[in-house]
C-alpha cells in the first residue's frame, strides 16, 4: 500500500512587527496537509477524523472556498483553468482542521500539481477576524518544483486593522515532501515603500496522518482553535495598548480570487 500524500504537521508559528512600534509572539499549533483526493477515504478510515462530516478533528469543506459544497478540488482547478494554468494533478491543502467543531484558519495554503507531479501554482486563502476571505493565486515555475519557491504579491484584502492596505507580501515556502521528517515551512513578509513591517511564519515536521497521532495533537493542543481567536485578539490588544492606530476596513475585492502573473525561480 503506498503512503499517503496526507498528513499531520507538528511546528511553530511566529510572528514579528519591526515598524513603526516593535511585536513578536510565538505559539504551536498543528496543521493537516489534505490531499484533497484522498478526503473522503481519510473520513471513511479515520475513527478521530471527520470529512464533511462529525469528528474529534474533522475538515468541512465549506470552511474554505466559496463556502459552498462544491468540492473544493473543482474549485481549485477552475480558478486555475480561469487563470490559464495547468491543473490537473493533486491539489494539497495545509490548513488547521475543526477541533471539537471549531477553527479559525488566517491563512490555508493549496499546492496545486500538474499531472506529471510537478508543481503549478500555489493558492493563499486569507481569512480575516470580520469573516471576509479571499485567496492570491500565483505561477509557480517551471524549474520550482524542487527547492525553495519565492513569491510575491499586491495586497488587495484587508487583515489586520493595524496594517496599511498599500503593502506587499513576499512568500517564501518549502513545498511537502514526503517521509517521516519531511519538513513544510511557509513565511510571509509584509512590506511598505520603506521595507519590511512584519513577517509571519509556519514551520513543521511531517507525522503520518493516523488515529492515533490526531489523539496526541489533540491531548497536546485541546483548545487549539480558542487559543488561536484568543492570541489574535490578545495581541491585537496589546498593539493597540502601544499606541498603534486602528485603519479603517475597506470592502472586500469583488473577485474573490486575485491572480498574481509573476513567478519567481525557486531557489535551493
Amino acid at each position: 500500500m503506498s503512503e499517503r500524500a496526507s498528513a499531520l504537521y507538528s511546528g511553530l508559528v511566529s510572528h514579528r512587527r519591526t515598524r513603526p512600534r516593535t511585536h513578536a509572539l510565538r505559539y504551536r499549533i498543528f496543521m493537516l496537509l489534505l490531499d484533497l483526493d484522498e478526503g473522503p477515504a481519510l473520513g471513511r478510515g479515520l475513527r478521530l477524523f471527520g470529512f464533511d462530516g462529525p469528528g474529534l478533528m474533522s475538515f468541512q469543506t465549506c470552511d474554505h472556498g466559496d463556502g459552498s459544497e462544491t468540492p473544493l478540488k473543482i474549485q481549485v482547478e477552475q480558478h486555475l483553468a480561469t487563470a490559464g494554468l495547468e491543473g490537473g494533478g493533486a491539489v494539497r491543502l495545509l490548513c488547521m482542521p475543526r477541533v471539537l467543531g471549531g477553527v479559525f484558519n488566517p491563512i490555508s495554503v493549496y499546492f496545486c500539481h500538474r499531472p506529471d507531479g510537478a508543481l503549478s501554482a500555489i493558492l493563499y486563502e486569507v481569512n480575516n477576524t470580520f469573516g471576509d476571505r479571499h485567496s492570491y493565486l500565483i505561477p509557480v515555475a517551471a524549474d520550482g518544483s524542487g527547492g525553495v519557491v519565492r513569491q510575491s504579491a499586491d495586497k488587495v484584502f484587508f487583515v489586520s486593522p493595524f496594517m496599511d492596505m498599500d503593502l506587499t507580501y513576499a512568500f517564501k515556502v518549502r513545498p511537502p515532501g514526503q517521509g517521516e521528517t519531511a519538513g513544510l515551512a511557509v513565511s510571509i513578509e509584509v512590506a511598505d515603500a520603506q521595507g519590511p513591517l512584519l513577517s509571519a511564519s509556519f514551520a513543521g515536521q511531517r507525522q503520518p496522518l493516523d488515529d492515533r497521532r490526531l489523539l496526541a495533537a489533540w491531548l497536546g493542543h485541546p483548545w487549539m482553535t480558542l487559543g488561536v481567536m484568543g492570541a489574535i485578539h490578545w495581541e491585537a490588544l496589546k498593539i493597540w495598548l502601544k499606541g498603534e492606530r486602528i485603519r479603517a476596513r475597506p470592502r472586500a475585492p469583488r473577485n474573490p480570487v486575485t491572480l498574481t502573473p509573476q513567478a519567481h525561480p525557486s531557489a535551493a
